[in-house]
This record gives C-alpha cells, sequence and structure tokens, in this order.
C-alpha cells in the first residue's frame, strides 16, 4: 500500500470516527426531546383533568350558592305565611263585627311583612302617584283630564311596580293627566290606551274615534 491511500484511508476513518460521534450525539438529543415531550404530556394530561375538576367544582359551587338563596328567600316568605294563618285562625275563632278589623289587620299584617321581605332581597316599591310619567318606569293603561293637577303627571295607580336595585322588575300601571292643548275644549274624556310604554304624545290612526295614544 502506498503512503497515498494509507493517508487517505486514515483520513476516510477519521470522518468515519467523527460522523459516528455526531450520530451518537443526535441519539442523546433525540432521546433528551423524547423524555421532555412525554414531561409535557403528562403536565398537559394533569391540566386538563385539574380543568375538567374546577369545571365540575364550580358547578357544584353555583348550584349550592343557588340553592342557598333559594332557602334564604324561601324561608323568609314562610313568616308571611305564619302571618297569614294566625290571622285566619284569628279570623274563625270569633264571629260578629269584631271580625273583620281582624280580618284587615291580619291582611296588612301579611302584606308589611311581604314588602319587608321583598325590601331585604333589594326590591323597592315605587311610588308614582303625583309624579311625573315615566315611560321607562310607568305603563299607562289609560289617561284622563283632571283640573288642578300638572299635565303628564300619575292620577291613579291600578298595579303598583317594583326596582331590582337601578333596573325595573315590573312597571307600574298607571293612569295619566293628559291636559288639553291651548284652545282645546276639556270633555272630561278618560280614553284607554295600549299596554306598551310609549311616551306622551303619541298618536294612532284612529283619532277620528277619538283615542289618543300616549
Amino acid at each position: 500500500m502506498t503512503q497515498k491511500k494509507k493517508e487517505e484511508k486514515d483520513e476516510l476513518e477519521k470522518k468515519i470516527e467523527e460522523m459516528a460521534k455526531e450520530l451518537e450525539q443526535l441519539q442523546e438529543k433525540c432521546k433528551a426531546l423524547e423524555e421532555e415531550k412525554q414531561k409535557l404530556f403528562e403536565q398537559f394530561q394533569r391540566l386538563g383533568a385539574d380543568y375538567a375538576n374546577y369545571q365540575k367544582r364550580t358547578a357544584r359551587q353555583i348550584s349550592d350558592a343557588v340553592a342557598q338563596e333559594k332557602r334564604k328567600v324561601l324561608r323568609a316568605w314562610l313568616s308571611s305565611l305564619d302571618n297569614l294563618e294566625h290571622a285566619l285562625a284569628s279570623v274563625t275563632s270569633e264571629t260578629g263585627p269584631g271580625a273583620l278589623p281582624k280580618v284587615l289587620e291580619g291582611m296588612q299584617l301579611v302584606y308589611d311583612h311581604m314588602l319587608a321581605t321583598l325590601k331585604g332581597q333589594g326590591v323597592q316599591k315605587m311610588e308614582p302617584l303625583g309624579k311625573p310619567f315615566e315611560p321607562e318606569m310607568h305603563e299607562a293603561l289609560m289617561k284622563r283630564t283632571q283640573e288642578g293637577q300638572k299635565d303628564n303627571v300619575v292620577l291613579e295607580v291600578h298595579q303598583s311596580g317594583y326596582m331590582l336595585g337601578d333596573d325595573v322588575l315590573r312597571p307600574a300601571k298607571v293612569v295619566v293627566n293628559k291636559l288639553p292643548a291651548e284652545g282645546e275644549i276639556s270633555e272630561g274624556s278618560e280614553d284607554s290606551v295600549q299596554t306598551e310604554n310609549r311616551p306622551m304624545g303619541s298618536s294612532e290612526s284612529d283619532e277620528d274615534q277619538g283615542r289618543e295614544e300616549l
């Protein structure tokens, strides 16, 4: 073997040795990446299980909170039922003229307690009588002309309205004063209107029938 061939052979063996080392390093890196991937996968599985448990726990907590609040409200109303039961018992045990005051007293007691219970839940009764009509809070059942009262004020309350905080829980159904415009003759008429909330002054096409929408 000539010197040149020997040198070529040594050079080739050296390259093969270097490639073998590089391959071994790559295999070690692949192994490390595989281990890291397995760890991340296990962490992902744990996170998925924790999230599923969190969802179940949150749903259960919400359900328990709603049930607890429901029991609280129902217990508050039971006191009103007790008052009504006592009022009925006192009426059945008494006859004659003295029975009616007992009934009225019992009904007033139950009514006051129910209002107090609603107030404890953040519900307030509206007091629109004599105040300006507000379409956002009141529902106009009819209009009536009543001299001596300001235009667009509430004359009567047919059904009480209630607020839940700053929101309307139920609008008050009211009768609204509508004074005739200057030059018109007041006939003291009373016209029913739609049950929708509309600002004062709007009208339908049936004006020839004497109806004016509020």
